[in-house]
Parts: C-alpha cells; sequence; structure tokens
C-alpha cells in the first residue's frame, strides 16, 4: 500500500500516473500549496523539504519525482516500465533528470522566482525568460531525447508521465506545442491512457 502527497495539479501527477498504471492499491493525501499546507508541521515530518510529491513506501518515504518514478518502475517489474539494461537505465534517468532540473527549474520561475531573487524588476525579468526557456528546453527534448511512439521508444515507461507534464508547462507559458510534432504526438498518446485520464480526474483537470 503506498500513499501519495499530493497539490491538485501538482507535478505530483507523474506520480500518480504511474501509481494508476501500476495498478497497486494506494491512496491520496492532498496537500494543498495555496492553502500553504505544505509547510505545515505535520507535513514537514513527512517531507522536511515542504514540497510535493512524497509518497509513502513499505520501506518509508521518498521524495523527488525522479527518485518515486524509478522506485515504482523498479518494485513492479512485472509493468516492465524501467530498461533492465544498465545502459538504458541510465538514459532514462538521464530524460527524466534533464525534465527536473531543467525544464521544471525554468517553469518554477513563473510562479515561484521570489525563490531567486527579492527585487521585483529581477522577478519580472526571470518570468519574462520563462516561455524562451521552456520552448528551448522542449527543442532539446524533441530533437536529441526522446524517441517514438513513446519517450523510450516502443514500450511505454516511467518517463512518459514526467515527460507529460513538460505538455503542460508548455501549454501553461504560452508555448505552442503543434510546433514540436513528437511532444504534440506524446501528448495525444497519453491523454487516451486510462491511467492518465484517471489520474487528471482525480487533480479536477
Amino acid at each position: 500500500m503506498y500513499t501519495l502527497y499530493l497539490s491538485k495539479g501538482s507535478s505530483a501527477l507523474a506520480a500518480h500516473i504511474l501509481l494508476e498504471e501500476i495498478g497497486a492499491p494506494y491512496d491520496t493525501v492532498v496537500v494543498s500549496i495555496p492553502d500553504k499546507a505544505h509547510l505545515t508541521p505535520d507535513y514537514l515530518a513527512i517531507n522536511p523539504k515542504g514540497r510535493v510529491p512524497a509518497l509513502q513506501t513499505p520501506q518509508g518515504v521518498l521524495t523527488e519525482n525522479t527518485a518515486i518514478l524509478a522506485y515504482l518502475a523498479q518494485a513492479h517489474p512485472e509493468h516492465a516500465l524501467a530498461p533492465t539494461d544498465t545502459f538504458a537505465f541510465a538514459q532514462a534517468q538521464a530524460l527524466n533528470s534533464y525534465i527536473s532540473s531543467t525544464l521544471h527549474v525554468a517553469f518554477a520561475h513563473k510562479a515561484r522566482a521570489a525563490r531567486w531573487a527579492d527585487d521585483p524588476v529581477a522577478i519580472a525579468v526571470m518570468q519574462a525568460k520563462v516561455a524562451p526557456n521552456i520552448a528551448e528546453g522542449a527543442q532539446f527534448v524533441e530533437d536529441h531525447l526522446i524517441k517514438e511512439p513513446w519517450a523510450l521508444g516502443e514500450r511505454y515507461s516511467m518517463c512518459d508521465p514526467y515527460l507529460f507534464l513538460v505538455h503542460r508547462w508548455m501549454a501553461a507559458s504560452q508555448v505552442e506545442l503543434a510546433d514540436y510534432p513528437r511532444l504534440n504526438a506524446h501528448n495525444n498518446a497519453m491523454r487516451a491512457r486510462p491511467a492518465v485520464q484517471a489520474a487528471l480526474a482525480q487533480h479536477g483537470l
């Protein structure tokens, strides 16, 4: 049994989708970021970073999408969601790490630029860079990091739910998804999956 701590519409959607794909029993606890529930003592006892997602597993709590996605995929090998070849697994981690370290951080400047600056002018400059940075990162993913029809090629994997978030960040940044054929096709394929539909519904999306 897993417990996923999430804020609706947040990056926790990626882990939520993979839980639905796996079909393992889980429940969710909504940690409302707009209501600052992520900063309460109760939640900080679960994740001292004060961020979502967090996943309670039988072994303990995991945080960070890259770790949670890899854990779930490897904990349920019957679904073949993680490459078993060492190099192929490293390539999968490279894709998810790029999404986490580059695209997710770029998008975070849209709503949370105050993490990096106090000066209103500096904040405005950072926010103005969100769309071009997302566009640049999306183009790199399109050209160099993903295959077809799924992120790693013929098989759906632990990378696909995280890549799905990129589509959402592009839309929120007014970056036209149709200009990226591989990403656009991936978005359409993801939205056709029952697990994605179920997770989106639980997030009210």
